[in-house]
């Protein structure tokens, strides 16, 4: 009996990283959001789902902030993707809603530890003061984690991952940008709202965490007000509102942003779980 059932796990696990029943090959660029939950009540009820951004820029495929259930989001995901397509797995911060399934996506990248391959990109205090990562996955990459640094420079596969600088969040937190020289990608991590943020992020999309429907001060994390003031100053093509807290969630996103738009005549959207969002469009 126990033989049958691994036999039956082998031919599935063989038929997902085949791709078979994973996305295809095609050259693709889209920005898939796995989650779009905010602040711990509403990670931790699930009203969102927390399993992170999976961007694909000419076919590289990086994974932010694998939150918890990143996996099943993934492998649950239409279209579907794949996981040991992953490229890079990038972690803004050491909170649990930003880097729970780390390890696990570290597994699935490497097809269980099977195969070296990917890359892991995260703040010095999530690996090396307190880790948030299983210590043995890290034995199944190629080589050892990239130790995010304020205003650096990371090649992968042919894409430039930029920390243009370090947030104001309560541990250590890098927002990045992703460029193919051609189109550059923002992503605001966790922070509170501070001036130098206006031009650090002038892409032309930013994809930006907003948990507070106001401001408190107390809390480093952008409101929406912070989020409009980052928008008519940035300019973004396109701002794609993610990280929503309760009191925002009940305030119906879909329609704040549209109220933003109006104001500030740029296109702003308010991400939902497992909207994909496709860049060939800009």
């Amino acid at each position: 009996m126990a033989s049958s059932v691994k036999g039956e796990f082998d031919r599935y696990y063989a038929l997902c990283y085949s791709g078979h029943i994973m996305k295809n090959d095609k050259v693709e660029n889209f920005i898939k959001f796995l989650g779009t939950a905010g602040a711990r009540f509403v990670v931790s009820t699930q009203l969102r789902a927390s399993g992170g951004i999976w961007i694909c820029l000419n076919n590289v495929n990086i994974l932010v902030d694998p939150g918890p259930g990143s996996l099943v989001r993934v492998l649950n995901s239409k279209p579907k993707l794949n996981p040991a397509h992953l490229n890079a797995i990038y972690v803004s911060h050491r909170h649990i809603d930003h880097c729970n399934d780390a390890s696990i996506m570290i597994e699935a990248m490497t097809e269980g530890g099977t195969k070296k391959r990917g890359s892991l990109l995260i703040p010095y205090d999530a690996l090396y003061q307190e880790t948030v990562i299983f210590p043995h996955t890290m034995n199944y990459l190629p080589a050892p984690p990239i130790i995010l640094k304020e205003g650096e420079q990371y090649p992968i596969n042919g894409i430039n991952l930029i920390t243009p600088l370090r947030h104001k969040h309560p541990v250590e937190t890098y927002g990045c940008i992703l460029t193919d020289g051609k189109i550059k990608i923002g992503y605001i991590a966790d922070t509170a709202y501070f001036p130098e943020l206006e031009k650090a992020y002038e892409c032309d999309i930013v994809i930006m965490n907003v948990v507070l429907l106001e401001p408190r001060p107390a809390v480093q994390h952008l409101s929406l007000p912070d989020a409009e003031l980052l928008i008519t100053h940035l300019k973004p093509k396109v701002t794609l509102l993610t990280h929503f807290g309760m009191h925002l969630l009940r305030s119906k996103p879909w329609e704040l942003t549209r109220a933003l738009e109006e104001k500030t005549k740029l296109k702003v959207i308010a991400a939902s779980d497992g909207l994909s969002f496709d860049l060939n469009q800009l």
